[in-house]
């Protein structure tokens, strides 16, 4: 077998020699020895697929870090490697040629979903302190769920674990993801939920970028941390969830802090009430003790406050006479004040009465006939003021000081007015 496998190997060198071939790189690896091995696969989206390697002294001429999703162009020779009797490619020379169709989907699905505020940092949650328990989805067959229970249980044995089981690879596991989910958010059992899986090729988590998986995350009503593949592996489960880990067992790490760590909490907690408890006791005891040491010696008081009562009455004494004589002060200045006000009230009240009886006095009918004028009037008692209301003969009556005569008019003369 080892001949005809040397002769069909003799054969692809003579009748290929140096080939180019352009695909995508899936499932890359760089082994410890500089070596890589990888696939290429077409472009397209077909079903061929090439086994590649490439040596260290080929990589250390390469001037970029290939990964899988990538379209490259290779030149190399077409070899079989006879341990396995496969067909490969020895690459001599790797060129860009573009990102992969599977890696363009990504790019596009992820910035279609970024725009409708799937990855807002804003709506992303925190994970609970202190979780009771947690939720993991996955396969129940991968080794990122024994990862996943090993760290739990080394670290937090104390959380209980609930295992949504799921496929993770497939057509078939975008649906089976979305629903163990689902299933988690209805159950509503858990304070987090874990979703994770083992590394792989850009196709191997492909499951991880499907936008119903990642609405699924999205819509979960716990917090949802992601932790698919290794370090350099990204989905776009990851930029939905509320934590990215870089591996299964770092998301269970992640997700709930050691036993020890929240022994040592709960220690700082009792620590401090022991403290605030202590405190409080000796308050209230040096309270007591002040009251008991009063309480033990009565008279004491007694004393304190007849001695009280003795200042409180010598500063009584002392006001009450000092207020007495200050009012008495006082009403003096009011009453000698009232006088002196009262006096020049009177004293204005009489010159004003006086002259009021000067102009009355003046004005008095009497004081007027008794100066030799007479007042006129005709029978009916009506004062004669003007010749107007006079007649020849009619009789009048002239008051005079001392009497009244009884006249007639004998004539009528009007004075001119000056």
């Amino acid at each position: 077998m080892a001949e005809l496998l040397r002769d069909v190997g003799d054969l692809l060198t003579s009748r290929f020699g140096v080939c180019a071939v352009s695909g995508e790189i899936s499932g890359y690896t760089r082994a410890a020895s500089g070596h890589s091995y990888f696939n290429l696969k077409d472009s397209d989206g077909g079903g061929a697929l090439l086994r590649c390697a490439m040596f260290r002294r080929a990589g250390g001429l390469l001037g970029f870090v290939p990964a899988d999703g990538q379209r490259v162009e290779l030149r190399g020779r077409l070899a079989v490697y006879e341990p396995r009797g496969e067909l490969q490619l020895i690459v001599e020379s790797m060129q860009r040629a573009g990102a992969g169709a599977l890696y363009e989907r990504f790019l596009q699905t992820k910035a279609r979903l970024e725009a409708q505020g799937l990855f807002d940092p804003g709506r992303k949650r925190r994970l609970p302190a202190y979780p009771r328990a947690v939720g993991v989805v996955t396969s129940l067959g991968a080794a990122a769920l024994r990862d996943v229970l090993t760290a739990l249980a080394r670290r937090a044995p104390h959380v209980r674990v609930v295992v949504y089981p799921s496929s993770v690879q497939g057509a078939e596991a975008p649906d089976a993801l979305a629903a163990a989910i689902a299933t988690a958010a209805q159950r509503s059992e858990v304070d987090a939920l874990i979703l994770c899986r083992g590394g792989g090729s850009l196709e191997d988590l492909w499951a991880f970028n499907d936008e119903r998986v990642v609405r699924a995350v999205v819509a979960s009503t716990m917090p949802v941390v992601c932790g698919v593949g290794h370090e350099t592996d990204v989905t776009l489960a990851d930029f939905a969830a509320d934590l990215r880990a870089p591996t299964p067992t770092a998301a269970a790490e992640l997700v709930a802090p050691t036993r020890q760590a929240c022994i040592e909490a709960l220690d700082a907690v009792a620590a401090s009430m022991r403290r605030r408890v202590h405190d409080a006791l000796d308050t209230h005891s040096q309270r007591l003790d002040r009251s008991a040491l009063r309480l033990s010696r009565p008279s004491h008081g007694v004393q304190q406050q007849a001695q009280r009562l003795m200042q409180l009455a010598h500063r009584l004494n002392r006001m009450v006479p000092a207020s007495i004589q200050s009012r008495h002060a006082q009403l003096a200045r009011l009453h000698s004040d009232l006088r002196y006000r009262a006096a020049a009230r009177l004293r204005a009240t009489d010159q004003r009465l006086e002259g009021l009886a000067v102009r009355l006095r003046a004005l008095d009918p009497a004081q007027v006939l008794a100066r030799g004028y007479a007042w006129l009037s005709d029978d009916a008692g009506r004062a004669v003021t003007s010749v107007d209301r006079l007649a020849i003969g009619a009789p009048l009556h002239a008051v005079m000081s001392d009497g009244v005569a009884d006249v007639r008019v004998t004539g009528v003369r009007r004075t001119t007015s000056g």
